[in-house]
């Protein structure tokens, strides 16, 4: 502390000097600016008016000489003087103006002229100044355009001096409990989580109970999981119930650029802490902290992570006994690889997921239920589908589609409903709608109306196989609508809208499926246009399945008895052979979706023009056009049943 002190009072003192300095210096230019005005004896007559040089034709005779000063300013200026007379006439124009006199004025009447020269401005300085303006202010005028970079690196260096250098320190101001909003039971849902929460709360609040089991060490706490799920929020609820200060700080504010930057910014957190006894740190955003440490060349570059790593022990002083660190990260050590000494310093990990369909409908009725009474017609209000559509949305997106379906409310002077519900998660999940942009495009719009059509067959596909009504299939069906306008979100010139799934834990028949459904486009595109018709516009497609045959082929060998992820082998051992077994996985799904699309071609021709001709169908208008046209389907399903069959078997679908 008497170190710090004592740089704090040089540091100051370095400053009253270079302001004194600079003072002293400012004040020696001003005098030597005014001391070098030369006062010009010569009386001066300003002017703006260009009538003058034009009279200059009859009064030629009488012109003692004429000069142009600075011809090419912006402003030149036209000086003259007539013979017996003592005064100096000086009229300034515009550039534009100048060449036109000189043609058609000075040329024209063969009035002799020349340009002044530095000498005559140098010892008449008032000509190229404007009508009241002084010497003095026209010399400081041209120093500080001359010395403007010198006089802002120097005013940086005061300023950074009196307010601190960058990366000096870290911006981190403290909450008191009555301050901070919310309670824990706005987390709405996550019971798993609030119990973690209340157990820690336990922990806290009984240090002597859990210091009888020999549970001493200070209660560091990390929290994990995607953005958005309220990692955030639940830190200040924590501390406001157990009534402590909360000191909030984003770890990248520790990334400063200066040497040893961030670790100075740690302690200085660590003091803020322990002067109020008991408080909780929150380093919000803090990944990069996690990251395994000795990777770089330069030895400064862990300082950050070491010092962090000291402070979670706690074994610098019993001063910071009543400080808890709680870090965020929207990584875990499931997801990345973190470094291990970092993991150990953390007692208690809570890992918050994202809402189930039950707490998005929780959620959704919560945020929809702070509107005033009469906005929201709940009686038009499907909350079990709208939770549906919006699987795998945090509970911070599921607040962002219920803001945007306010702003359609009042766009369009309605009440929020199923429909105005759905219209505002298309809108916050993949963004404005065009039908302009394809509306004259009519064979493109035939063809994204294809490609969009193979998609959703080849997803009800195997619903429709094993003979289910078409009733049962549009339940099993996740879509909610097949467009053809584009979104240049996405830069898509069609697409189809389906909700997701809460089950992560997909199967190889699962995989397999996904991929079937991303050829289908491509497949209606060969089925309807020949091979050699196949667009650019399957591009994001093929992508897609040739990342998921990766991890089927390579990460999780699912066609291999060795459970090996070849990836970590190296290509010298993987590189061709991989690439083999993915081609051939990849023709046997794409020739089964091929021959399954060719079942639903007459289906899928007769749809394409309803859909061309709306732009866009619905989950129910999709259905009633297969109910008309069932005959139809059925018809082409069992006259290839089994060559079909035969294929399903073959992709293990």
């Amino acid at each position: 502390m008497p170190n710090l002190a004592k740089l704090q009072i040089a540091f100051k003192n370095m400053y009253v000097r270079i302001s004194a300095g600079l003072l002293a210096a400012s004040l020696v230019w001003l005098f030597m600016v005014r001391g070098d005005v030369v006062q010009d004896p010569t009386p001066l007559i300003h002017s703006q008016n260009i009538a003058e040089i034009t009279s200059l034709a009859v009064r030629k005779d009488q012109l003692d000489y004429l000069l142009v000063a600075k011809p090419l300013s912006e402003s030149p200026r036209y000086v003259f003087k007539f013979k017996n007379e003592a005064a100096l006439h000086v009229v300034k124009v515009p550039s534009t103006s100048h060449l036109s006199l000189e043609r058609e004025v000075l040329l024209k009447n063969a009035i002799p002229y020349s340009i002044a020269k530095e000498d005559f401005l140098a010892s008449h300085k008032a000509v190229l100044l404007d009508e009241g303006e002084s010497s003095a202010a026209a010399e400081a005028s041209a120093f500080l355009k001359r010395h403007a970079l010198d006089i802002l690196l120097i005013g940086l260096i005061i300023y950074a001096l009196k307010f601190g250098i960058p990366g000096m320190g870290m911006n981190a101001s403290v909450i008191a409990p009555d301050k901070l909003k919310g309670s824990m039971d706005d987390l709405i849902g996550m019971e798993d989580i609030k119990q973690e929460v209340l157990h820690l709360e336990d922990m806290i609040r009984n240090r002597a109970e859990y210091k009888s089991h020999n549970i001493d060490k200070p209660f560091n706490v990390m929290l994990t999981g995607p953005a958005g799920t309220g990692k955030t929020k639940l830190v200040g609820y924590l501390a406001k119930k157990l009534n402590v200060p909360l000191i909030q700080a984003s770890g990248s504010a520790l990334e400063s650029g200066f040497v040893g930057g961030g670790s100075k910014a740690l302690n200085a957190l660590y003091r803020k802490a322990c002067a109020h006894g008991n408080c909780m740190i929150f380093l919000d955003e803090a990944q990069t902290l996690f990251m395994p440490r000795g990777r770089g060349e330069k030895k400064w570059e862990d300082d950050t992570a070491n010092t962090l790593l000291g402070l979670l022990d706690g074994v610098k002083s019993d001063k910071g006994a009543g400080v808890i660190w709680v870090v965020a990260s929207n990584f875990d050590d499931a997801s990345s690889e973190m470094d291990e000494a970092m993991l150990r310093r953390f007692s208690v990990k809570i890992n918050f997921r994202l809402p189930n369909k039950n707490e998005r409908g929780e959620l959704l009725k919560s945020f929809l239920s702070r509107k005033k009474e009469g906005l929201v017609d709940w009686n038009d209000l499907d909350l079990g589908q709208v939770a549906e559509m919006t699987a795998n949305l945090s509970p911070a997106l599921l607040e962002t589609v219920v803001e945007r379906a306010s702003m359609i409310s009042i766009q369009e002077k309605t009440i929020i409903n199923t429909d105005l519900m759905f219209r505002a998660f298309e809108r916050a999940t993949i963004g404005l709608t065009d039908r302009a942009t394809t509306a004259e495009k009519h064979k493109q719009r035939e063809r994204i109306a294809l490609h969009e059509l193979g998609h959703f067959f080849m997803q009800i596909d195997p619903y429709l196989r094993q003979g289910m009504s078409l009733q049962e299939v549009k339940e099993k069906s996740h879509l909610l609508k097949i467009s053809t306008e584009s979104v240049s979100k996405i830069g898509a010139l069609g697409y189809v809208l389906q909700s997701g799934d809460d089950v992560s834990l997909r199967t190889l028949e699962e995989l397999e499926q996904d991929v079937i459904q991303l050829y289908g486009g491509v497949a209606a595109e060969e089925l309807f246009y020949g091979a050699r018709g196949i667009s650019v516009g399957s591009q994001h497609d093929i992508e897609q399945a040739t990342k998921m045959l990766n991890l089927m082929v390579n990460r999780l060998s699912m066609y291999s008895r060795s459970k090996i992820d070849y990836t970590q082998l190296g290509q010298e051992h993987t590189g061709e052979h991989s690439i083999r077994q993915v081609e051939e996985k990849s023709d046997e799904l794409y020739s089964y979706t091929l021959g399954a699309i060719r079942d639903y071609k007459a289906v899928i021709e007769s749809i394409k023009d309803t859909l061309l001709d709306q732009y866009v169908l619905s989950k129910d208008a999709v259905f009633a056009l297969l109910e008309e046209r069932r005959e139809l389907l059925m018809a082409q399903l069992a006259g290839s049943r089994g060559a079909a069959l035969k294929l399903c078997e073959g992709a293990a679908v």
